[in-house]
């Protein structure tokens, strides 16, 4: 147990957690791999409450820093001075543990071409040239550091003048998944691993990989802070509780129930959760099943995109229970989202302010306005990503 005073750990100082539990929740034939990690964080002195989310520093794959020190010719052994800091460590474990190893930028590929020269230079003064920044933009995201220097091996840099020009490897923030009032020492995470290819090489989610691959149960440390929300359950108990969680946008919502269950609290709650198949990615099914029958959830809308012929989101499920949706919000309830921003917290929001005109018997712009008053009375929640 670490002796360290628990107010020192933050994100500055994150705690030494260790995972205790790994394992896919999602079926194996799913298109999707999203997995149940359980973290421990026994004798840290932190606390979280529900809505919170975790932070997590990762370490880069030690063959992807492998990979890219074979590519620049540079010896992963010598000693570097960090960047602006009078640290210095190995050039290795710099990249290992300090540096992001994706996500060139412009900049970056100038000082490729200044030196380079023949026709990787004239390469990449095409690419610097591009009119078309779309274009620009989509080459360099299909690149990492290793592409541009195995593409373009001519440049050289040094082991401090390639750190410097690297960004932060930052940590990564899950929505907590569990209930301090039943988990108080352990946090759980749902996460979608991240799996993908770019310019003809497999990629993986750094954070994602790290809990699922690289962290040993039990003994690889995952360094660890609890970044406190805003985004929280109502403090009273009776008011109507709406949650709209997709995929693992479902995490925030296991935890607000499971605090539910742990307190004996029943009433007007509704999860409205979708994914692509009911056989291979509901997530928490048995879970759900047995809330609903204790009251700890009392109602559950599911949406499984694949499962038939017309794709089905949950915006689409929210419309098909306008009215009784509508009634709830009369009341009083609260709506909370949590997931994707890209499409599907846009297409949420859309639908509830047309739910609202339509059952509420308001123009759009009183629905507008009556949805700008939820969010002014902390009764619309988001935690999108």
């Amino acid at each position: 147990m670490s002796t360290v005073p628990h107010a020192a750990f933050d994100k500055n100082h994150p705690f030494p957690a260790k995972l205790t539990e790994n394992r896919r929740i999602s079926a194996q034939k799913s298109q999707k791999e999203t997995r149940h990690f359980v973290v421990d964080m026994s004798g840290s002195g932190l606390t979280y409450k529900c809505g919170d989310s975790l932070g997590v520093f990762p370490t880069n794959d030690p063959a992807a820093v492998d990979a890219l020190l074979r590519a620049t010719r540079l010896d992963g052994a010598q000693s570097v001075k960090l960047p602006k800091s009078e640290e210095h460590m190995t050039l290795r474990d710099a990249l290992l543990t300090r540096f992001a190893l994706n996500g060139p930028a412009l900049g970056f590929v100038r000082k490729l071409a200044e030196r380079s020269e023949g026709a990787s230079k004239a390469a990449l003064e095409a690419v610097i040239a591009m009119e078309d920044k779309d274009a620009q933009k989509h080459w360099l995201a299909e690149r990492e550091y290793v592409d541009l220097f195995e593409e373009f091996p001519g440049a050289h840099f040094t082991g401090e003048e390639l750190l410097e020009n690297l960004r932060k490897l930052m940590p990564r923030l899950y929505s907590i998944a569990s209930a301090p009032a039943m988990h108080p020492t352990q946090i759980h995470l749902t996460v979608a691993v991240v799996r993908y290819e770019t310019n003809g090489r497999k990629r993986n989610g750094v954070c994602s990989t790290f809990l699922a691959d690289r962290a040993e149960l039990g003994a690889t440390p995952v360094p660890a802070f609890v970044a406190h929300s805003h985004f929280a359950p109502p403090a009273d108990d009776s008011t109507p509780l709406i949650m709209v969680g997709p995929g693992t946008g479902v995490a925030p919502f296991r935890s607000f129930v499971q605090d539910r269950a742990a307190r004996g609290v029943t009433g007007r709650s509704w999860l409205f959760f979708g994914d692509q198949r009911k056989d291979t990615d509901f997530l928490y099914a048995d879970e759900w099943t047995e809330h609903l029958r204790t009251g700890a959830l009392g109602k559950l809308s599911t949406a499984f995109s694949r499962d038939q012929e017309r794709k089905v989101y949950v915006q689409d499920r929210m419309r098909e229970n306008g009215a009784e949706l509508w009634s709830w919000l009369k009341d009083g309830g609260a709506f909370y989202v949590c997931g994707d921003a890209k499409r599907m917290a846009k297409d949420v929001d859309a639908a509830l302010h047309e739910i609202i005109a339509t059952h509420g018997g308001l123009s759009p712009q009183e629905a507008d306005e009556y949805v700008k008053q939820m969010k002014r009375d902390h009764r619309y929640q988001r935690d999108v990503y």
